[in-house]
């Protein structure tokens, strides 16, 4: 959520931004007619509150003096008419401003470049080179499928579409993925957490999902709680409602849990193998910065991202999102995508933003630089490290042999019991 003195204070600048996002700065308008007629109620109603209070004692005094109070009871019955004609005015006010400040995005960086949608995304840099295949390379779902390592067809019956069984060596190898990435991250400092996999609304509202994006999230029936559709969500909010001391920040989370997503709107979009799950398995990292911190822990965290694929030795690219891609909580994001030769493309494989204090003010999240200085709000920072499912497929890919074998990258083998290759048993 933005603040809405910047709305008051840079109104132009604001509708620019958000002209930029392809919306109509008309909501802009809106919510700033809905805080101007709020806050003249709001002076209004603490007037007239003041005022009978004022009444309340002229009659009292009138009563012990045993004069006629009639005209001044008059004047407080009208005065309270009129105090909950405002309050109810308010309350209808309220409701609509809270409704579109919620679903305002927040104000791109200056960096992000215009473009309308991912073809126009920035190419920061590329490592490794995709591989060459002196034969015809497999993709990843007829892997898993030759060397018995996944199985969708039960999965379909069990739960339906788009989900899978991993198995024997694929279940195995997906364990490895997590370990690995977890370890990584560890060594680079960040705290290790096991989440909730199911939260109250008020999480997902937190870290912007609702009520925007309701449509693409695991509702619990008859319950108002929901399925994460990514860590981020229980990781940001696991300081929800707190103010930290100085020496409490940097904040810096990482943690493996399933994530849930409906996928609506991606009707026969990577249909086959692991790219678009319902249910996938995913490493992310999370970070509570002071805001003068944010930008320099965004590459850092795009680095750390890039340094799994960089340790698999896997071909991948860095890329800024533009205007039209960006996510909705996000004022700059860095997606990192890896070489699939079943697409002779790259693919998203992690998308690092730095969501400003965006999430902060509607999580209440805060932080003192001092004892007694006031509490400001933290920027928070998520990224995936990695989605597990995509790097798999990319592992498969890129290593497998013209035999039907797959090598296993030397820095999983450890993970694997020692095992240099995948193989049908």
């Amino acid at each position: 959520m933005l603040d809405i003195k910047v709305l008051r204070n840079d109104t132009e600048t604001v509708k620019e931004k958000v002209a930029k996002r392809g919306l109509e700065p008309v909501l802009i308008d809106d919510i700033l007619q809905l805080d101007k007629e709020r806050r003249a109620l709001i002076v209004e109603t603490e007037e007239l509150k003041s005022r009978r209070n004022k009444v309340s004692q002229e009659i009292a005094v009138k009563k012990k003096n045993k004069e006629d109070a009639e005209d001044v009871i008059k004047e407080m019955r009208d005065v309270g008419e009129r105090i909950k004609e405002i309050d109810e005015r308010l309350n209808t006010i309220q409701s609509d401003y809270h409704d579109k400040m919620s679903r305002l995005p927040n104000l791109i960086h200056d960096d992000v470049p215009e473009g309308k949608d991912d073809s126009e995304n920035v190419e920061i840099r590329r490592t490794g080179e995709p591989r060459s295949f002196d034969y015809e390379p497999k993709p990843h779902w007829d892997i898993l499928e030759d060397l018995e390592l996944a199985d969708f067809d039960r999965a379909a019956k069990v739960s339906g579409a788009r989900f899978v069984y991993h198995t024997g060596d694929g279940a195995r190898l997906e364990r490895a993925l997590m370990n690995f990435m977890l370890d990584v991250h560890n060594k680079n400092g960040y705290r290790e957490m096991m989440t909730p996999q199911i939260v109250r609304a008020e999480a997902m509202y937190a870290t912007g999902q609702l009520p925007k994006f309701g449509e693409d999230l695991f509702k619990i029936e008859d319950e108002e709680m929901y399925t994460i559709p990514t860590s981020e969500v229980t990781l940001t909010n696991f300081h929800k409602d707190e103010t930290l001391k100085a020496e409490e920040v940097p904040v810096k989370f990482t943690a493996q849990t399933a994530c849930f997503r409906s996928e609506a709107g991606s009707a026969g979009r990577d249909t086959r193998g692991l790219i678009r799950l319902h249910q996938f398995n995913k490493v992310e990292m999370v970070r509570l910065e002071r805001p003068e911190d944010s930008w320099t822990a965004l590459e850092e965290m795009t680095q750390h991202a890039e340094n799994i694929l960089n340790l698999l030795d896997i071909p991948h690219r860095t890329v800024l999102l533009c205007t039209g891609d960006i996510g909705f909580g996000s004022s700059k994001t860095y997606d990192v995508e890896v070489w699939l030769p079943s697409y002779d493309d790259y693919k998203e494989i992690s998308s690092i933003s730095n969501m400003t204090d965006f999430q902060a003010r509607r999580g209440n999240i805060k932080f003192k630089r001092e004892k007694d200085s006031k509490p400001e709000l933290l920027h928070t920072l998520n990224g995936s490290g990695l989605a597990v499912g995509r790097t798999m497929a990319a592992l498969l890919e890129n290593y497998q042999n013209e035999d039907g074998s797959v090598t296993i990258p030397e820095v999983l083998q450890p993970y694997m019991g020692g095992q240099e290759k995948l193989e049908r048993l």
